[in-house]
């Protein structure tokens, strides 16, 4: 079995991706120091998988420790990067703190991947890298536009480096631009665990639904969308962590034509915020308590995939619709409070 570093493996896209690579016969072991995640995620990995992930407890902004991790795993095949600070509005608030963590953890990580010579490495990028785009669906070519986030630089830069990187060793690259990932797994044992008060929609719309919110907020009715509230490419979570097991597959099998290559993750429909809270009403028949304010900065207006690259090219495919990422959601949920 090829092992697999995940880091920010007890994240919410990280945990699931250990599921998926579990189930797809990888060995995996995750870099997570529990600043934005919970530990806890692993249990429910191996309550679905029935194998226990060993996390190493170390922050990637840390070079010692990070480079420790891999001289005691010299045979990794491949690292998938999650681990990063993503909340735009709190990086419109501390772009400092973005910027020194995101770009900091990667550039250490990257060190270790030349040193040891690792084969293969899948970056965690986003659709914020393209901006408030002219022209939408968005593909993989769409020229990217100031970002609106300190976050969103973030990944624009962390794509910069990953393609000076790539001109320079044997390292074989993916980028995965991911749309906005929602829903929770299937077994409902993982999902997602925001710490604090929530920054994106989905679980904002739950906590709101069980009583953790007394009201959630829609920012903005006013933009230039169906009805005047942002519209986004939201996708289940198991969907685009599948793709992540896909890439590590793709580039095993030496089927990427260039030593960095970028793919969109979405489902390549637009939903708007507020066509995302009718789906959640109707699929949990709760009346959502939400009011309209205003626009908040760093907010796309819209945005959505052309996801023809990966769907050609990994064989990737979109299994679930937004009636099933909001009930997987409400359940998830719901399991919380019990």
């Amino acid at each position: 079995m090829s092992k697999i570093l995940v880091t920010g493996g007890c994240g919410y896209i990280g945990s699931h991706t250990i599921v998926d690579l579990f189930e797809n016969g990888y060995d995996v072991i995750s870099i997570d120091n529990n600043s934005r995640s919970d530990a806890g995620s692993l249990n429910g990995v191996e309550k679905i998988t029935g194998k226990a992930v060993k996390n190493y407890k170390v922050d990637l902004c840390n070079f010692d420790d990070t480079h420790a991790v891999f001289e005691e795993n010299e045979d990794i095949e491949g690292v998938i990067h999650f681990a990063a600070y993503k909340a735009v509005g709190e990086s419109v608030d501390k772009p400092l703190m973005y910027y020194e963590n995101n770009l900091n953890s990667l550039l250490n990580i990257l060190k270790c991947v030349q040193e040891f010579d690792v084969p293969y490495f899948v970056f965690s990028s986003s659709c914020t890298v393209y901006g408030n785009p002219d022209v939408i669906p968005v593909t993989e070519n769409t020229p990217t536009k100031p970002a609106e986030s300190p976050y969103g630089a973030t990944k624009q830069m962390g794509e910069q480096i990953l393609t000076s990187f790539a001109k320079i060793v044997n390292t074989q690259v993916v980028a995965l631009r991911y749309f906005n990932p929602v829903g929770a797994h299937p077994s409902i044992e993982i999902g997602e665990l925001p710490i604090g008060r929530p920054q994106n929609l989905v679980p904002a719309i739950t906590q709101t639904a069980i009583g953790k919110l007394p009201k959630m907020f829609v920012h903005g009715d006013d933009y230039d969308t169906r009805d005047g509230s942002c519209l986004r490419d939201y996708i289940h979570v198991s969907d685009i962590s599948h793709a992540h097991t896909l890439a590590i597959q793709y580039l095993e099998k030496e089927k990427n034509s260039s030593n960095y290559e970028i793919f969109n993750l979405g489902t390549g429909n637009g939903v708007t915020v507020l066509e995302a809270i009718r789906s959640f009403e109707k699929v949990s028949g709760v009346k959502l308590n939400y009011e309209v304010g205003p626009r908040r900065e760093g907010d796309i207006i819209a945005i959505y995939a052309n996801n023809d690259h990966a769907v050609k090219s990994l064989g990737w495919e979109i299994k679930h619709d937004i009636d099933d990422m909001m009930l997987t959601a409400w359940k998830w949920e719901q399991k919380l409070k019990e």
